[in-house]
């Protein structure tokens, strides 16, 4: 009977969650469509600005024999360390500098055109998609912070973690017995080799694709940047977080503190911006949370990037599984990092 409930539940979950959804959106119409136009607002002006190039970019570069090329060089260092081949240093080198959701739709375009097995590029997932260096030394760190040391440090430990959680994951699905099996199906010769090189003669052609497939997925982006901006809307004026107050109570976490951080874990820019706001004795509190935020990147990053692998074959569960460690080991490299050296301490 219990088990007959538990079924019937899963079967009615979805519809209630979509249904109130709904009803609020009526319910706080005018803060909906105010919060529906700071979402696009910001897609418009930080987003597109931001990722665009990038798109278009990796798009581009996958018309060259960069990847080849990487892969040859890079191959003596990702295979030890990562258990990836060198081509995936292309993904790697670009979540880096780029920021959510490059490095996740380099990986899938690697499953889609055959650079790496499934296996690999599952590791790839589990920790090439990252926060860029603009957004974190610039936006968190000069802007919400004033500080760029701040935004140093929380660069360095984004990408220490980053690898940490790279070389953890070079045992996902190993098999040392077998590796036959785990890489049925797959061609060691790249798909990107056999395409032509970009040239005078298909600069248009290849051009006027990228073009088309940046669009496409940052048209998908900015939905789910609308939408959360309108999630969080209803959130805030429900005072839906208040239930969590007697949680927050119970461990002795500030309302606003915990409020903010729940925000983040939904949205990552409103909870940073919220939580470096908030006036605490100990500045490296806000920090260590913000590192771990920064690492973990939201359930709308989250969900941006399981609508790019949903195209694919591969599991978003070393995603999910990656970006929580990798908020973990961030917040943890924050906290050792400002009490061993001098030079990142910030507490007054």
């Amino acid at each position: 009977m219990f088990r007959f409930c538990i079924i019937k539940l899963k079967n009615y979950i979805f519809p209630f969650i979509f249904l109130m959804f709904t009803v609020f959106l009526i319910f706080f119409s005018n803060s909906n469509i105010s919060a529906a136009k700071t979402g696009l607002d910001l897609f418009a002006n930080s987003v597109i600005p931001s990722l665009f190039p990038f798109f278009v970019a990796t798009e581009l570069l996958s018309h060259t024999n960069i990847i080849n090329f990487l892969g040859s060089y890079l191959n003596r260092f990702m295979k030890p360390l990562f258990n990836i081949r060198g081509e995936g240093s292309f993904a790697l080198i670009m979540g880096i500098i780029s920021g959510y959701p490059v490095g996740a739709k380099i990986a899938c375009n690697f499953r889609k055109n055959n650079v790496c097995s499934k296996e690999e590029c599952e590791r790839l997932l589990s920790f090439t998609n990252n926060s860029g260096p603009l957004f974190i030394v610039g936006t968190v760190g000069i802007t919400m912070f004033k500080s760029s040391t701040i935004g140093i440090l929380l660069l360095i430990t984004h990408i220490l973690a980053a690898l940490t959680v790279g070389i953890i994951f070079r045992f996902w699905k190993c098999n040392f017995f077998n590796r036959k099996k785990l890489n049925r199906g797959f061609d060691n010769t790249s798909a990107y080799s056999s395409n032509p090189n970009v040239s005078l003669s298909n600069l248009g052609g290849i051009l006027g694709e990228s073009i088309t497939n940046s669009i496409s997925t940052l048209l998908t982006i900015g939905g789910f940047v609308v939408l959360f901006s309108v999630i969080i809307s209803i959130l805030q004026n429900s005072h839906f977080l208040n239930l969590f107050a007697f949680v927050f109570k119970a461990f002795n976490i500030p309302f606003d503190v915990g409020s903010s951080t729940l925000l983040g874990m939904i949205e990552i820019t409103n909870g940073i911006s919220s939580i470096s706001a908030i006036a605490l004795k100990k500045i490296s509190i806000n920090i260590i949370i913000i590192a771990f935020l920064l690492g973990f990147g939201g359930i709308s990053v989250m969900l941006q990037v399981w609508s790019i692998v949903s195209k694919t074959d591969l599991s978003i569960k070393p995603y999910v599984l990656g970006k929580i460690l990798h908020g973990l080991f961030a917040a943890t490299y924050a906290f050792i990092f400002m009490h061993i050296f001098p030079f990142f301490y910030f507490d007054l």
